[in-house]
């Protein structure tokens, strides 16, 4: 009975070094980029894939640069230290995905990422309007 046990204790060291090994390889290995990140969905129904969150979603327009005035005819510019200028009148915050218009409740503590012309231009940006 002795040594059955003792090959036992033996086969679990083995396994758990065999384990770590793998463990440490495994986190050094660069994350896939190309594969789909799915997400659960309730039984019985299957996942549903969706794009992996690295990539994102290519402007139609280039960014200004800060000494470019803005121009009118673009749907958004870059906000200049949370400030938009009068021609891009509405907030886009892109951490939260939200964007304020003027008047709004949080509109003047936002510090926007993006200006917009108007409300459309912010929602076919994939923004959503705030909720106040």
């Amino acid at each position: 009975m002795g040594k059955a046990v003792k090959r036992l204790f033996l086969l679990g060291l083995f396994a758990g070094i065999g384990y770590t090994v793998w463990r440490a390889v495994r986190a050094r290995m660069p994350a896939p980029t190309d594969e789909l990140a799915w997400e659960t969905a309730p039984f019985p129904f299957p996942p549903v894939p969706r794009p992996p969150a690295a990539v994102a979603p290519v402007a139609d327009e280039p960014a200004a640069d800060a000494d470019d005035p803005p121009v009118p005819g673009r749907a958004w510019v870059e906000a200049d230290e949370g400030a938009c200028p009068a021609t891009h009148p509405v907030k886009g915050k892109l951490s939260s995905g939200i964007f304020h218009v003027p008047g709004g409740q949080n509109y003047e503590r936002t510090h926007a990422d993006r200006c917009y012309v108007d409300p459309e231009a912010a929602a076919a940006d994939g923004l959503r309007q705030s909720q106040r």
